[in-house]
């Protein structure tokens, strides 16, 4: 992360965790606190922290409301089960992406000590890690957390190598779209709602969608991925929750 910092741009961290990993923020640096080290320490070059499969047990409430009360994003595993395709425009829109062996499920990844009976599966992770590498973003991935002591038959390690391979594939397959294009190759559809309009953009590439953010504190208009769903939800006069959110962190 602080790699980022001579880039002297914002970024946005994709953490796929059973746990947010909030941790004291005195507490020496390790895997069960950096993400306090993140939001706290100078230079704050952070704009989004998304987790993807966190379990609510193992989080407080005070977590919870806490990165609800900063803005940013976090999706139950649950959630994600019942529909892993939500997660390809927080992936779209990351710079960093890192992965925890234990957001698996033990069954599918023994090498680490603190991996539960619930989890992803391995072909779930594989299809995270595949929008990972489709995104024109993501320029850092890890995958963290694996312990061969704990591996039977290298069955996580074959899981990983799996996982890296979609990844690969999925940056082999990357069409150059926002913010590398132009808008020309979109169709906009413009939305009002209320006092406010919001334009999305489809791109005749790939069919994705982009929200459009007004003009804001960068002095620049701005697009984020989103679905098909937040534009048929802006079209029945309900504001898409993440572009709430991200004028919420740009004024």
């Amino acid at each position: 992360y602080r790699a980022y910092d001579t880039l002297e741009q914002t970024v946005n961290l994709v953490s796929v965790d059973n746990k947010f990993d909030l941790g004291q923020i005195d507490a020496q640096l390790n895997s069960r606190c950096y993400l306090s080290k993140i939001v706290m320490e100078e230079p704050n070059n952070l704009f989004n922290f998304s987790n993807i499969g966190f379990q609510t047990f193992f989080n407080s409430q005070e977590e919870i409301d806490l990165l609800d009360k900063l803005y940013f994003d976090s999706y139950r595993l649950g959630v994600v089960n019942k529909d892993i395709e939500i997660v390809e425009p927080i992936l779209r829109d990351a710079d960093i992406v890192s992965v925890d062996i234990s957001a698996l499920r033990k069954t599918e990844a023994p090498a680490n000590s603190n991996t539960t009976p619930n989890g992803f599966y391995g072909e779930e992770m594989c299809a995270i890690l595949r929008y990972a590498g489709l995104s024109d973003k993501v320029s850092s991935l890890g995958v963290f957390e694996y312990n061969a002591m704990f591996d039977d038959s290298n069955q996580t390690a074959q899981l990983i190598a799996q996982m890296v391979w979609y990844f690969i594939e999925g940056v082999n397959f990357r069409i150059k779209e926002y913010p590398f294009g132009s808008k020309k190759e979109y169709i906009k559809y413009i939305v009002p709602i209320d006092d406010d309009i919001i334009n999305f953009y489809k791109s005749n590439k790939s069919n994705r969608w982009w929200m459009e953010i007004p003009d804001n504190k960068f002095k620049k208009e701005t697009l984020i991925p989103c679905t098909y769903e937040d534009y048929v939800q802006a079209s029945n006069q309900n504001i898409p929750n993440r572009w709430w959110k991200t004028v919420k962190k740009l004024t």
